[in-house]
This record gives structure tokens, C-alpha cells and sequence, in this order.
């Protein structure tokens, strides 16, 4: 399995509550390949990488699959929600600002500003 496909693979079993980025993931497979629990090898251009014995010894003896703790006790309807709704302000923001007036950029930066600032007083718990 290349590296790609381990990052899917983990958000995958996740739920999607955790994706690592390359960034993480290159340096660590580097990492396990250096103390000989993985092996690589490259096909097609891929460099795809499989557990040596000694690391199924490892991972045998370790803690549970970090996936397995980041997802649980989520409310994956309520990520849902929060994600649709993160994902279509970015986008409403990110139209007004590629084809709104200057006045009109101003305007959705500040509606920006002011909701960050609400939501930190809903934790507040204040109006």
C-alpha cells in the first residue's frame, strides 16, 4: 500500500474523524521503514509498503488502531451538520470575495470577524 492510500485508509476507518496529512505520514513510514518494521518497494512508479516480521510483532503488541480512538464517541450526524455548514460559509465567503466589489469583500470579512467573535462568547456564555 503506498502512502496515499494509507492516509484514505485511516480516514476511512476513522469515519473521517482523522486524516492525517502527507506531511505525517511520509516522515513516519520513513521513520518505520529505518527501524525495519516496514519494508518498501517500488511498483510503477510507487513506492508501496508492506510490515516486516518484526513489525506484525509490533503492531500485534501495541495499543489499539489510533483510528479506532478518534472515532469514538462521535456524533457523525452532527459533524455532518457542522461540516456542511463550515464547508458552505467557506464557499459563500469565497464567492463574494473572487467576484464582489471591494465594499462588498469589506462587508463578508466582517461578517466573518463577527461570527468567529460570537461563537468564542457562546463558550463564554455570553449574549
Amino acid at each position: 500500500m503506498h502512502g496515499y492510500e494509507m492516509i484514505q485508509e485511516i480516514a476511512e476507518r476513522s469515519g473521517g474523524a482523522w486524516k492525517p496529512s502527507p506531511g505525517s505520514v511520509y516522515p513516519t513510514l520513513q521513520l518505520l521503514e529505518d527501524e525495519g518494521l516496514i519494508a518498501s518497494a517500488s511498483e510503477g512508479g510507487k513506492k508501496l509498503f508492506s510490515l516486516t516480521d518484526s513489525g506484525r510483532e509490533a503492531a500485534d503488541e501495541g495499543p489499539d488502531a489510533p483510528w479506532e480512538e478518534a472515532g469514538r464517541g462521535v456524533d457523525w450526524e452532527a459533524l455532518s451538520e457542522v461540516r456542511q455548514a463550515g464547508f458552505g460559509l467557506m464557499e459563500a465567503f469565497g464567492q463574494v470575495w473572487k467576484t464582489g466589489s471591494k465594499e462588498q469583500r469589506e462587508k463578508a470579512l466582517t461578517v466573518i470577524n463577527d461570527a468567529r467573535k460570537k461563537l468564542y462568547l457562546i463558550l463564554a456564555d455570553e449574549d
